[in-house]
This record gives C-alpha cells, sequence and structure tokens, in this order.
C-alpha cells in the first residue's frame, strides 16, 4: 500500500474529541465489516494459542481496514487480510509482549502504591483515624491507575505498525508505538478515558450488570448456572461490539501520531463516497 496520507499541505493535528468522532464514523459507516471480523475473532478466542493469534491478527485486521478508510485507499478485506495474514505469529508476540509488559508493571505499581499509601496511612492515622484506611485505598488505586494508563497509552497502538508499515516485525512495531507516542502520553490518556466513557454504557449493560447478580447467587443452583450464561454471552456480545472501535480509534491515534511526529499532512474530512458519512 502507497504511503500516501492524503494533503500534503500544512499539518492538522486532532484534538481529543477529533480523534474519538472519526472513530465513531468509521465504526458507524463500515458496521457489517468490522462487526463480522470481530465475531470471528471472538470465537477464534475459544482456540488456544492458535486461535489467540487469530484474534490478534484480525485486530490488527480491522485497524489496517480503517487506516485505509482515513487515507482514502481503502481495500478489501481479501486483500488485507493478504498482509496481515503472513505476520500471524507476530501479532502473537505484540500481544503477549504488551499483555505480560502491563501486568509486570501492575504488580509493580501495586507494591509501590501499597508502600506509599501505607506511609501515608501511618503519617495521618493519628489526624484521620479510620478515614486513613481509605485515604491509603484511593491512594493505592490512583497510583496504579495512572502508572497503568501511561504505559498502556505508550503501547496502545503496538499493533498497528505492524498491521500497516511494510518490513517491520512483532518487536519492531511495539517500539514504533513507543516512539511514535513518547510526546502525546497525556493526551492519549484524555482519548482513553473518552473512548472509555463512550463505550461504558454498553459494556455496563452486557458486562457488569450480570457480574453483578452472580455475586448475590450462590454457586452451584441452577440460577447461577442461567446467570452465568448469561453473563458469558453478554461478555462476548460486548467483546464483539466495542472491539471495532477501539481498533478504528488506534488508526485514527496512529496516523494522527504519525502526522504529529513525523510531518505527513493530515486532513481528515469527508470522503467523496456516500460510505463514510
Amino acid at each position: 500500500m502507497s504511503e500516501n496520507f492524503g494533503s500534503s499541505g500544512q499539518i492538522q493535528p486532532l484534538s481529543i474529541g477529533n480523534v474519538v468522532s472519526a472513530a465513531v464514523r468509521l465504526y458507524r459507516s463500515h458496521l457489517k465489516t468490522y462487526l463480522n471480523l470481530a465475531a470471528i475473532a471472538h470465537l477464534w478466542v475459544l482456540v488456544p494459542v492458535y486461535g489467540w493469534a487469530k484474534y490478534a491478527a484480525i485486530s490488527g485486521l480491522i485497524s489496517r481496514l480503517a487506516f485505509g478508510e482515513l487515507i482514502y485507499q481503502p481495500e478489501s478485506v481479501q486483500t488485507a487480510r493478504s498482509h496481515v495474514n503472513p505476520r500471524l505469529w507476530s501479532f502473537l508476540r505484540v500481544a503477549f509482549q504488551v499483555g505480560i509488559s502491563l501486568a509486570i508493571i501492575y504488580i509493580g505499581l501495586a507494591i509501590v502504591g501499597g508502600v506509599v499509601a501505607s506511609l501515608i496511612g501511618v503519617a495521618l492515622g493519628g489526624i484521620l483515624g479510620s478515614s486513613g484506611i481509605i485515604v491509603t485505598i484511593i491512594v493505592t488505586a490512583g497510583i496504579i491507575l495512572l502508572g497503568l494508563t501511561w504505559f498502556y497509552s505508550r503501547w496502545i497502538i503496538a499493533e498497528v505498525p505492524l498491521a500497516v508499515e511494510q518490513n517491520i516485525n512483532g518487536g519492531e512495531s511495539v517500539a514504533r508505538s513507543w516512539e511514535l507516542t513518547k510526546a502525546s502520553v497525556f493526551r492519549i490518556q484524555g482519548i482513553v478515558l473518552v473512548a472509555f466513557i463512550v463505550t461504558l454504557p454498553l459494556v455496563f449493560v452486557l458486562n457488569y450488570i450480570p457480574n453483578l447478580f452472580l455475586i448475590r447467587l450462590e454457586s452451584g443452583t441452577a440460577i447461577y448456572s442461567i446467570v452465568y450464561a448469561i453473563s458469558l454471552i453478554g461478555s462476548l456480545i460486548g467483546g464483539v461490539l466495542v472491539m471495532p472501535f477501539w481498533q478504528a480509534l488506534k488508526a485514527v491515534l496512529y496516523l494522527d501520531l504519525r502526522s504529529r511526529r513525523e510531518g505527513l499532512g493530515l486532513q481528515l474530512r469527508e470522503p467523496p463516497s456516500q460510505d463514510f458519512r
């Protein structure tokens, strides 16, 4: 695919709202295609290792399709897949590398947050009394959340370069994400927060509410099994509905970051075709 990024004129960086809005437009205009791919990806998750690699590759495939629309060089699913499929195991490597890194960072932040919060709790214990426990919990959660989202923001587009660029492997794709995002971490955290809020109602209804019922039910009963099945189905549907939005968001963010970091012209206007409206 040609590396033509549209207008070669003045760079037009996108605001937080514009990134999310562009992702929503992509999602809505290619809903059927993206949802079909997301459904297939979630079914592959049931197959260990190879299925996980397929899930990761299809995630990258959706981002590649979205990226093609953004630069007005749309591809068919078959054409895009011909680029993505040979890199199947590289996509799995990206997913494992980022996932394991975030897990290690989470453990480290939990330890640091616990130590810092404990010191604060001891220092303020005589003043706050039992409220010091609440302060300790809030401080620990805050350190973990801020730290984890900072690192996640550095790796948020880790699979997109692998899906889009030529002559790149999984490790280089992760490094590419780290390089492109280094000057935009706080803005990306804002984008992630807004995107999370956009998808929260859907995730809450399909994922969280059934789990709340499970907490109140006794395991092993018939009603528990029914609610558990509903919870699994709801989680699957929620994942299928949300996944294309996040992959489209990553494509928009990737293009925006390249325009900022590498001086590429970026102009996200309505394309001439009716499909994007």
